[in-house]
């Protein structure tokens, strides 16, 4: 029994897509409300956590929608083809109103752009389990990491070749929608959902992994049993951790860019460069973190890495805060000429390398703490711990950084706070943490969730 590699690569497409349109958001949208809008840190927050308010409640809409939908072009295409083109088109006008400076018109293009994106999400994220099957998908989702990731990547190489400060935003997002429309293409062309889902069962049935239905009852049954107290516990910590570490890892993604003109000096488009530093180190860390953590197992592995985020932020807050008299940084003209630079790259390159060491393992201990059919439930609240932090952590920081004797330099100390605050939740986490079997394929060790 084989992975596909091809046509799971193929079908990841369209979550680099996803990916390459988040980069750009987190990065730029931001600069637009502080540099065209001059709203404040705390307004810029508000509008920087719409997205996620949105996800809330679009996402299990679509996802759901999209499992009682019958087409002859599949469940999941009709939805990444909508949600595509309209994202695409309606991102090129959110681009457009930055540029002529129209308030009412970037917001409207800016919601219906989020809409569309939630239009197709959910769906996109769920073809790689419809495709592939259950023993097979960990290491398929392995590939559709692995596919964001390059796409964050990709993003953050076009934003300073196509960004200049003082210049138009149309081109950069003109750029994006055309690449998210060409990913699509490409889907399109090499993705024949229908045949990819009946291959599939074929195969379960062939390999004798189908579920039966005595199996289904009894996973119904399992579904309705409660976890005991001590696992209760262990969850509830859990699931605080995550929202905790989210609040800090989140601040830093949502704000950097402003925080890295502001207080840095950073011109142009080379804000992205620390970004780029952490997400490849997070890219390295994958498979070292899966045979650490199954050395010396999960909970150890993400106190380990908490300490190293914590670690990066307090060093970044020191050197590069700008309000010791030891140290100042000023990173105008070409950012590689500073010295202090490649320093900073390292903070962020530990802060990168220890949130790969958190993701690649929280989820795994959620999962493991379930019960039979009971890992969708536990998986959704999950991702409701980490969608809540992602939605008031924009607010929050942002109304913290409007305080006049804080400003933007406590960006790296109220992420670090959160991130102190993560280390000792998890402290009583003391369930889902048993060692997984040794990876038949090293690809395993980057399963991790979206």
């Amino acid at each position: 029994m084989k992975l596909n590699y091809k046509n799971t690569i193929f079908v990841g497409i369209v979550f680099l897509s996803i990916s390459l349109f988040w980069q750009v958001y987190d990065n730029i949208v931001s600069k637009i409300l502080d540099e065209v809008f001059l709203f404040s840190n705390t307004e810029r927050g508000i509008i920087m956590a719409l997205d996620n308010i949105v996800a809330l409640f679009m996402l299990p809409l679509f996802g759901t929608l999209s499992d009682k939908t019958t087409c002859r072009f599949g469940k999941r295409t009709p939805y990444i083809v909508i949600g595509t083109i309209l994202a695409s088109i309606t991102f090129v006008f959110v681009g457009v109103s930055a540029d002529k400076a129209s308030l009412a018109g970037f917001l409207v293009a800016l919601g219906l752009t989020l809409i569309a994106m939630s239009v197709f999400r959910s769906p996109a994220v769920a073809l790689m389990p419809d495709v592939t099957v259950k023993p097979l998908r960990s290491k398929g989702n392995a590939i559709i990491n692995l596919m964001g990731a390059l796409g964050g990547l990709i993003a953050l190489v076009v934003i300073p070749l196509t960004y200049k400060d003082g210049g138009t935003y149309l081109p950069l997002f003109a750029i994006i929608s055309g690449l998210m429309i060409l990913f699509l293409v490409v889907f399109l062309f090499t993705v024949k959902e229908p045949t990819l889902v009946e291959k599939m069962k074929q195969d379960e049935i062939n390999y004798g992994i189908s579920e039966s239905q005595d199996e289904k009852k009894e996973n119904e049954i399992i579904t309705t049993e409660k976890l005991d107290k001590p696992k209760l516990k262990s969850m509830f910590f859990l699931l605080a951790s995550v929202f905790l570490w989210y609040m800090a890892y989140n601040a830093i993604t949502s704000s950097f860019s402003v925080f890295a003109t502001k207080i840095w000096g950073i011109e142009g488009g080379s804000f992205t460069l620390p970004l780029m530093v952490a997400q490849v180190a997070a890219i390295a860390m994958f498979i070292p973190v899966g045979i650490i953590a199954s050395k010396i197992g999960r909970k150890k592995t993400i106190l380990f890495g908490v300490a190293m985020m914590f670690i990066a932020f307090v060093a970044a807050f020191i050197i590069g805060s700008n309000i010791f008299p030891f140290v100042q940084i000023n990173l105008t003209g070409s950012v590689f000429s500073h010295p202090i630079f490649y320093l900073m790259a390292l903070f962020f390159a530990l802060a990168g390398a220890g949130w790969a060491t958190i993701n690649v393992n929280s989820y795994p201990m959620v999962v493991e703490m379930s019960k039979g059919s009971s890992v969708g439930k536990y998986t959704g609240y999950y991702y409701t711990a980490s969608m809540a932090a992602q939605i008031i952590t924009p607010f929050l920081s942002g109304v913290i950084m409007d305080i006049p004797w804080i400003t933007m330099k406590g960006l790296f100390v109220y992420s670090a706070v959160f991130t102190a605050l993560a280390f000792v939740t998890m402290l009583f986490v003391f369930h889902g943490d048993s060692k997984p079997l040794p990876a038949k394929s090293k690809l395993e060790s980057f399963d991790v969730p979206d």
